[in-house]
């Protein structure tokens, strides 16, 4: 079983976010799963942190990992 992990993303703020986020780790981890809530600008992730956190960054995005 995979790890999840929690990003706080505050530069997402719409769908158009979501789904550039969605596709991003989509492309890199296309297995995980994936669960994002815009009111709170969270991300979680199961898979590598690492790749994750890479491919939002690589999304234009300031993915800070949740405590």
């Amino acid at each position: 079983m995979s790890d999840t992990v929690t990003f706080h993303v505050p530069d997402m703020t719409c769908g158009h976010c979501e789904k550039t986020v969605r596709g991003a780790l989509a492309d890199v981890l296309p297995d995980a799963e994936v669960s994002i809530d815009l009111s709170t600008h969270s991300v979680s992730v199961t898979g590598n942190a690492q790749t994750a956190e890479e491919a939002i960054r690589g999304a234009g995005y300031s993915p800070e990992k949740a405590a």
